[in-house]
């Protein structure tokens, strides 16, 4: 059956001034690759953002062979800025497949708040009320000729307690 898994995963923690990650951010890209080492990955795609970016190539020490690429349309802003570059984002990486496939995206809060509220079909405000953790995996499958199937949100069992809750507002932590 022709189905696309696609892994959204927003960056690791960053410095303030985005330029870079942290050592925690460093720590939870490390520990993200560790988790997915198995996974049949094709390619993982990143936002252009330098903190995505370092994400990216700490993730891939862990997928020696498979593409990294950077995708425009993952920048960090706001989908409902510009709705060309939000269809754009959803069509590219959507799209059915041919045969079974797993491609991880590493991106920032909205846009995975974003692949969310268009797999549910919700209305374009709800994206801003789905938070994600720094390198927190959210999985959603799309079965050829069927609705998406989201899978996980925001799963964090790949780090320690110290690791987790970062990039997510302090009064919505648990």
């Amino acid at each position: 059956m022709a189905v696309r898994h696609l892994w959204l995963v927003r960056h690791g923690e960053a410095v303030p001034d985005q330029s870079d990650l942290t050592e925690a951010g460093r720590q939870q890209a490390s520990l993200l690759g560790a988790r997915l080492a198995g996974l049949p990955l094709e390619s993982i795609s990143h936002s252009p953002k330098p903190r995505a970016l370092r994400t990216a190539q700490i993730v891939a020490r862990h997928f020696p062979d498979v593409p990294v690429r950077e995708a425009e349309e993952l920048d960090d802003q706001v989908p409902t800025d510009d709705p060309s570059v939000s269809a754009a984002m959803i069509a590219r990486f959507t799209s059915p497949v041919a045969d079974e496939s797993h491609e991880l995206v590493i991106t920032h809060n909205f846009q995975v708040g974003w692949f969310l509220r268009d797999a549910y079909a919700a209305p374009p405000e709800r994206f801003r009320v789905v938070n994600q953790c720094n390198t927190g995996v959210t999985l959603i499958r799309y079965p050829a000729g069927q609705v998406p199937r989201v899978i996980l949100v925001n799963d964090l069992t790949h780090l320690p307690a110290e690791l987790r809750w970062t990039g997510f507002p302090p009064e919505l932590r648990p």
